[in-house]
């Protein structure tokens, strides 16, 4: 009984182990435990059993891990040729895709050194235009200062002229008066 459950324990562990790893080809030293482990198997077998339907339970066994080893090897064979045709169609697009985010960037930059151009040209103009403005508003400063001076200087010779007129009128009435005076001494 203990050799029957230590086999069916070592049976579990083997499917366990097996099912656990990834698929893929079986390597010499996986072929060598098995057939160490199918040894194994055979020495722990009641010898009230015939050797013949052992060695029937052990080449079935055997042809059933070997179907399954094919099985596992044409999976990942066929994993590997459409992960590795993925990769490329993943590197293609990824590449293509690369080739077209540089030429936007490139178009980008273009048109970023096109805006600063701009920029500079506005920002230039500008400083032109104010310069200008205040070289205008100094000139416009100038003149009205001029202006400013020319018209205290004409109020004051506006109060001489008023001067002069009132002067001038004075000056007729006393002539008015001492013609008079001296036509009436005349007569």
């Amino acid at each position: 009984m203990s050799s029957l459950y230590t086999r069916s324990k070592e049976y579990t562990r083997s499917r366990k182990a097996q099912s656990d790893s990834p698929p893929s080809s079986p390597s010499p030293i996986a072929k060598t435990l098995r057939h160490e482990r199918l040894s194994r198997l055979e020495a722990a077998t009641n010898p009230t059993t015939s050797d013949s339907s052992y060695s029937d339970r052990a080449s079935s066994r055997s042809s059933a891990y070997t179907r399954r080893e094919n099985r596992l090897a044409a999976l990942s064979s066929r994993a590997e040729e459409e992960s590795n045709r993925d990769y490329k169609k993943l590197y293609e697009s990824a590449l293509s895709e690369n080739q077209k985010l540089k030429s936007k960037l490139q178009e980008a930059q273009l048109e970023l050194a096109d805006i600063k151009s701009k920029l500079e040209k506005a920002a230039q103009q500008k400083q032109e235009k104010t310069s200008d403005r205040s070289s205008m508003l100094e000139m416009e400063k100038r003149e009205k200062r001029a202006l400013e001076r020319k018209l205290s200087e004409m109020e004051e010779e506006m109060k001489i002229l008023t001067e002069l007129k009132s002067d001038n009128q004075r000056l007729k009435d006393e002539n008015g008066a001492l013609i008079r005076v001296i036509s009436k001494l005349s007569k």
